[in-house]
């Protein structure tokens, strides 16, 4: 049981630390050459406002993390939805603008993130720490079951032991 103790705090211990680092998500960067910060808004064309919308709602918010951009009121998520219209209306594809932001933000700005090495552990952690408590949890009932409740008296320790109780209160 204790290896079983040490083994689940060396996974949490690894699961937090993997957590924290992606978290932290990759540096801010310059952006790539030909795009522009300077364009026009996009509230007066309602496809575009609506193509804004789609693409806020697959950004997280960096400062909420549970929420996307188009329903958190943060400043960074204000500022995201602001970057984002103005690579719209620089006349950006969707693809090239969720490029633009993961080479800024990294995968964690995705709401979604994408499968692959450094987010094995966004994807699986949360099934692996729902193992490793089925695990603990049958070991417990496990061990509770284990533990044998004393086999009944026979007639004669019975006999015994009603003499012996018979005697203690004679005295």
């Amino acid at each position: 049981m204790k290896r079983l103790t040490r083994l689940v705090c060396v996974l949490a211990a690894l699961l937090l630390a993997a957590a924290a680092y992606a978290q932290g998500g990759a540096p801010a960067k310059a952006p790539p050459q030909g795009f522009t910060t300077t364009a026009k808004p996009t509230e007066n064309d309602p496809v575009s406002a609506r193509r804004e919308h789609e693409l806020a709602r697959q950004l997280r918010c960096l400062v909420c993390q549970n929420e996307t951009i188009a329903e958190s009121r943060a400043d960074l998520a204000v500022d995201l939805r602001r970057q984002v219209r103005e690579q719209i209306a620089a006349g950006r594809s969707d693809s090239q603008i969720i490029d633009f932001m993961t080479q800024r933000y990294g995968d964690f700005v995705l709401y979604s993130p994408p499968l692959k090495g450094t987010t094995l552990l966004l994807w699986f952690g949360p099934f692996a720490l729902l193992l490793v408590g089925a695990l603990v949890a049958w070991r417990v009932v496990a061990a509770r079951k284990a533990v044998v409740a004393p086999a009944p008296l026979s007639d004669e320790e019975r006999a015994r032991a009603a003499a012996m109780l018979a005697g203690e209160r004679n005295s």
